[in-house]
């Protein structure tokens, strides 16, 4: 049923988040679809190689998403 495969850059989050994203999003279909496609939900998770993502053509590392997160502003 659901396959859900999210992409992330490595090194930004914890395996304690991932399993915490993938149990939210498991939730999300659970409340919309009801308790039987819990068990057939599946979550993947996939770190990204810092670089080999661009967005305008500009490569996105680690450390950018990091600075993100930290509230620097994007491209900084």
């Amino acid at each position: 049923m659901p396959y859900i495969n999210c992409r992330v850059m490595e090194g930004v989050l914890s395996d304690d988040q991932k399993a915490e994203i993938a149990e939210s999003v498991t939730e999300t279909f659970v409340a919309v679809l009801g308790e039987p496609v819990r068990g057939l939900t599946w979550v993947v998770i996939d770190d990204m190689s810092s670089g080999h993502l661009t967005i305008g053509g500009r490569p996105i590392t680690t450390e950018g998403v990091k600075g993100v997160l930290a509230g620097a502003p994007a491209g900084a």
